[in-house]
């Protein structure tokens, strides 16, 4: 099989961005990848375009992405639309990188953007509503919430403010963890406070503000043991990625020098398991495979960027990927081992919670950070030496797991 590069990338800030509409933003986007690889729009000969909300929120229901990139100058060319739940941007950027090994071109363009911040809160809330099986909303909810049975709930701990169920879900998780390997809301806050004290050396991070576990753990509640800094944001943004071959590769003005290889890309949909059953998870399976592909293992790996929706998805995820063994994240969080400078730093971009989670594009946004980090251009939160980085991305709910999961591996030649 051909090798496979990411030769630009480019992303918006994660922020609200009111006065910005979906084409600016992905337009902003695939200027900033353009430039980054050398690259012109006359060289891209796919496109994969990810948008979840885009209907829902924005009314545009079908062909998203031929309407958004026919706006910002890319037309003619096969446009593909990627709906994968929160994990719809790795998911193009998967397609993508199939494409250019495949041999159907030499250059491809895996591109996302949201607008996820309306007036109406509801609408963008029915969105996540979506990301399970609808037709047994109840049995879900009530298998998932009963996750989190036998954990006493301290009072005062759950806001009185709407909130998505997943948080719900989420929060019943983080409690099953608790009971089964004494993972405590220190830990978890911890987690998040080492996430936004990444962020603040991120410009492109919706929030830049450093926090400690005693801020996250006196921050408001949303659902035990959640605070709001544990949990990632609504956000707007577009992130894009150039993917291409060595012939691709060629042809690009100065890509050369600062390509990084994609050793390994990985997508799965969830499969049948039972909660104890950590072996079979679709992120555990994914990170076996994309190691076996790359002839490498947990040890070798620098950097991570993994989907932490919220402080509890970095728990499990590092686990899943094998960076720690299951139950021993928690005590490795509290010890700092996750943190730039530590054993394996993990979302040194702050990660969903702090960085931003504009749905489509998120998947990108933590490609970006990666690749930004094997080129040694990430500054004060640069992970020195870095040469390995593992990217997990996962999206929806199937059974006890993610519906869709994908792992990719990136490697500095």
């Amino acid at each position: 099989m051909s090798e496979v590069f990411v030769a630009g990338v480019g992303m918006t800030q994660f922020a609200r961005h009111p006065h910005l509409s979906l084409e600016a933003m992905a337009g902003q986007a695939l200027d900033a990848a353009l430039a980054d690889a050398g690259c012109t729009r006359n060289d891209i000969a796919v496109a994969y375009y990810s948008g979840v909300t885009n209907g829902a929120l924005q009314g545009q229901g079908a062909i998203p992405g031929q309407v958004v990139l026919h706006k910002v100058g890319i037309e003619g060319i096969p446009v593909f639309n990627v709906e994968n739940a929160c994990a719809s941007g790795t998911s193009a950027f998967h397609l993508a990188v199939q494409s250019v090994r495949s041999g159907f071109c030499d250059v491809a363009l895996a591109i996302g953007s949201e607008k996820m911040n309306i007036p109406d809160k509801a609408k963008t809330f029915a969105i996540f509503e979506a990301g399970w099986d609808v037709s047994r909303v109840e049995e879900n909810r009530s298998n998932l919430l009963r996750l989190g049975e036998g954990v006493e709930v301290p009072p005062g701990s759950e806001s009185d403010r709407p909130f998505s169920v997943f948080m719900s879900i989420y929060a019943a998780i983080c409690r099953w963890h608790m009971k089964k390997f004494g993972t405590t809301q220190r830990q978890i806050a911890a987690v998040s406070a080492k996430n936004h004290q990444h962020s603040v050396h991120n410009p492109l991070a919706q929030f830049q503000i450093p926090l400690t576990i005693e801020d996250v753990l006196a921050a408001p509640p949303v659902t035990y043991p959640l605070t709001m800094p544990m949990c990632s944001p609504i956000s707007d943004g577009a992130a894009a990625a150039i993917v291409c071959n060595r012939a691709g590769l060629a042809r690009l003005s100065g890509a050369n020098k600062r390509a990084i290889r994609v050793a390994a890309s990985v997508i799965r949909s969830a499969g049948s398991r039972t909660p104890e059953e950590l072996e079979k998870s679709g992120a555990r399976l994914a990170a076996k495979t994309a190691y076996e592909t790359a002839g490498i293992g947990p040890a070798d790996i620098d950097v991570a960027e993994v989907h932490d929706a919220t402080a509890m998805g970095e728990i499990f995820t590092v686990e899943h990927l094998g960076l720690v063994g299951y139950g021993e994240a928690g005590p490795a969080a509290e010890r700092g081992e996750f943190s730039v400078g530590g054993r394996i730093p993990v979302n040194p971009s702050g990660g969903l919670e702090s960085k931003g989670h504009p749905i489509g594009a998120t998947g990108l946004g933590q490609i970006h950070e990666l690749v930004t980090q094997l080129r040694g251009e990430a500054r004060a939160r640069q992970v020195e030496g870095a040469r390995w980085a593992i990217q997990e991305n996962g999206g929806g709910l199937l059974g006890v797991e993610e519906a869709a999961v994908g792992v990719q591996i990136f490697a500095k030649d």
